[in-house]
């Protein structure tokens, strides 16, 4: 009981210094799901161009959606004529970093690998893009290269079955409904919507959907940080885990086959860094853990092919790698211990901000958790956002 005890605190202690942070970037997604558009994106991502895939790894950066909340996204992405360089790249750049999980990592660990994050994330999500499309599967290439012409059509038109019996249609995404409800979540573009219900609308769903996807998993985060501040010892990774590639292979190893968001992921990362991690091997959990599981893998399997989904992950494992070795040499070369830096992040903010936020986030995951409906208020798209 005593250690479930001190888990508990040093659980609400991670809570108290990220959640204002958390909210932050909630507030911050709800303003780029109100302002701006699924069709402005789309626009951008067709060809199996450079140009495309550098588009997509940057639309997806500040996206707040998870490894399997990005799949919905990046498959209607496909459909509507985005390459699959393009959407590989927006599947890994998407769930590796967004504006929530920046501004955690700010408060949990430095501003340095605030700043680091994103950038390997696009640097990963562009590598995997431009080799999908550099090796397509046999007997696409010349298909892949006009798919705004294909996609176009399949959208334009209502497809009929051949003779065979196999329907035309890339993928099998559900169409939107035909009814406007104005809240983004379920594919309608709300047509004539003042600035006040845009913002409206993107708060609601990012204080209600999307805090639904991402809160449980965050609070598991919160609570296997606080198991690790108290379980492990001091310099135990240090010690046993050692430096360099060894350390990057282990975590490699930890975070491929796990579903954590990246906005769960900070918290663990900053609880490794305090026992000795080194900043290289917390950003190969950074980066593999979130864009990585099951789940993904799968889909990418059956929907893109083969192929890319051996380069997808394969590009995450060399990326990471690489750019873990980079970071460790930053940071030595800047002189920075970063388990200095960790253990004076609760300094930033007055105590008060950090409980108010705490139990604010804590309620509004609560209330989340326990609603079924997406939360915007419309009755049209509350069947679509059932079981998520």
């Amino acid at each position: 009981m005593g250690m479930l005890f001190e888990i508990f605190l040093a659980s609400w202690h991670v809570l108290e210094e990220s959640a204002p942070y958390v909210l932050l970037g909630f507030f911050v997604a709800g303003l780029l799901k109100a302002f701006v558009s699924d069709s402005f994106m789309a626009r951008h991502l067709g060809g199996p161009s450079f140009g495309s895939v550098v588009k997509a790894a940057v639309i997806g950066v500040p996206l707040p959606l998870c490894s399997c909340g990005v799949l919905p996204a990046a498959l209607g992405l496909r459909r509507q004529g985005a390459s699959k360089g393009a959407t590989t790249a927006f599947m890994i750049s998407t769930p590796e970093t967004g504006v929530d999980s920046m501004a955690v990592t700010y408060a949990l660990i430095d501003p340095i690998m605030t700043v680091v994050r994103p950038v390997a994330a696009m640097v990963t999500a562009v590598t995997a893009g431009v080799l999908v499309n550099l090796f397509p599967e046999r007997g696409e290439g010349e298909a892949e290269a006009r798919p705004s012409e294909t996609q176009v059509a399949t959208q334009a038109v209502a497809p009929t079955a051949p003779e065979g019996g196999i329907e035309p249609r890339p993928l099998d995404i559900p169409q939107a409904p035909a009814a406007d409800c104005g809240c983004h979540g379920c594919g309608a573009e709300p047509r004539h919507v003042g600035l006040g219900a845009r913002f409206a609308s993107g708060m609601r769903h990012a204080f209600g959907e999307m805090l639904a996807d991402i809160g449980k998993w965050l609070m598991v985060g919160v609570v296997v940080a606080g198991a690790i501040a108290v379980a492990i010892p001091d310099d135990m990774l240090s010690e046993y885990v050692g430096t360099g590639f060894p350390s990057y292979l282990i975590m490699l190893v930890v975070a491929l086959p796990l579903y954590v968001c990246a906005t769960a992921s900070t918290p663990i990362a900053a609880s490794l860094l305090l026992k000795g991690l080194s900043p290289g091997a917390a950003l190969v959990f950074l980066l593999a853990g979130p864009a990585t599981n099951g789940a993904t893998i799968t889909v990418m399997l059956k929907t893109l092919g083969r192929r890319a989904a051996g380069l997808y992950v394969a590009s995450i494992v060399g990326c990471s790698l690489a750019l873990a070795w980079l970071v460790d040499r930053l940071y030595v070369a800047l002189g920075l211990d970063i388990r200095a830096v960790v253990m004076q992040v609760g300094e930033t903010l007055p105590e008060w901000v950090g409980v108010a936020s705490a139990v604010a986030l804590l309620l509004l995951v609560g209330r989340s958790m326990l609603r079924r409906d997406c939360g915007c208020g419309a009755g049209d798209c509350a069947e679509g956002h059932a079981g998520r």
